[in-house]
């Protein structure tokens, strides 16, 4: 499981493991019934606080993302697929309708954001790393 952690983001780290693991099950990188690696691993692997880790999968189970398994750990629900896609593409939506308000606001013609966007967009495409094209953390044992 790979996790881009930057603590200068202005998104606290739990909010961005919980994120990125929402991401990785809506593109499949993640499948229900996958163990998740434990916190205190995960908190190594990671250099994190283990509270922060807990505090992420606490959010992914009640958000119905994950569950825990007794005796084996955390694994992915079997409905999470669904749950996570409407989750990525509701932050989505939020993040893009946020930065063109705020283009419009600042006196730019919607023509001008189309163009602004779609110049970025190109410039970005195949040039960004995706959950499922960065290498992984080892499997939980």
């Amino acid at each position: 499981m790979f996790f881009s952690i930057d603590p200068n983001n202005g998104i606290a780290i739990y909010e961005q493991m919980v994120r990125q693991v929402k991401f990785a099950v809506a593109d499949g990188v993640l499948v229900p019934g996958q163990l998740l690696p434990s916190v205190r691993t995960l908190s190594v692997q990671l250099a994190i606080n283990p509270n922060t880790v807990a505090k992420a999968f606490q959010l992914l189970q009640a958000d119905g993302v994950a569950e825990s398994l007794r005796g084996r750990g955390l694994a992915i629900c079997s409905d999470a697929v669904g749950i996570c896609q409407k989750a990525r593409r509701s932050l989505l939506e939020d993040r893009l309708r946020s930065a063109i308000s705020e283009a419009l606001h600042g006196g730019l013609s919607s023509k001008e954001v189309r163009r602004l966007m779609l110049a970025q967009l190109d410039q970005l495409d195949g040039q960004v790393a995706t959950v499922s094209s960065v290498q992984p953390l080892p499997d939980p044992v």
